[in-house]
């Protein structure tokens, strides 16, 4: 059995309504329905969203003792945040950083990731199905 956190960043209760043709037609809540749905039985999944930095890090610290990993999109604070950065260094739990556009393909600001150091891979440019195939390396990291 795996216990895995989903983390959603700034910005991404507003999928759907909030530049659909970068981020998709689908909410939040149907992307974790099928982050869900794609979950084996044996697996349980706690998901989070926040537009607070320390909000985010404070789940982080909570999932440590929780989690066996987790799957983390964490938006803008992906190229700017180094608190975010210690936080997934503290918690010594594989992390597969997560986006639903290809940030390469975008703003230079947004080629860089102060995050994905410390994480065990970045999966981007997918939409949703960037979550399950993170759901899928996260899961073979584990059984390993």
């Amino acid at each position: 059995m795996s216990n895995i956190g989903v983390l959603h960043g700034p910005n991404l209760n507003l999928l759907k309504t909030r530049e659909p043709s970068v981020y998709g037609v689908l909410t939040l809540s149907e992307i974790n329905k099928l982050i869900v749905d794609a979950a084996e039985d044996t697996d349980e999944i706690k998901t989070f969203q926040s537009n607070s930095e320390g909000a985010l890090i404070d789940k982080l610290h909570e999932l440590k003792d929780w989690a066996d990993g987790i799957i983390f999109n964490p938006a803008a604070y992906t190229h700017t945040s180094v608190a975010l950065r210690d936080a997934i260094s503290a918690i010594n739990l594989p992390v597969v950083e997560v986006h639903l556009s290809n940030v390469h393909a975008r703003e230079s600001f947004r080629h860089g990731s102060m995050t994905a150091a410390v994480c065990i891979g970045q999966i981007c440019g997918f939409g949703p199905n960037s979550y399950l195939l993170a759901l899928k390396a996260l899961k073979d990291y584990l059984r390993k």
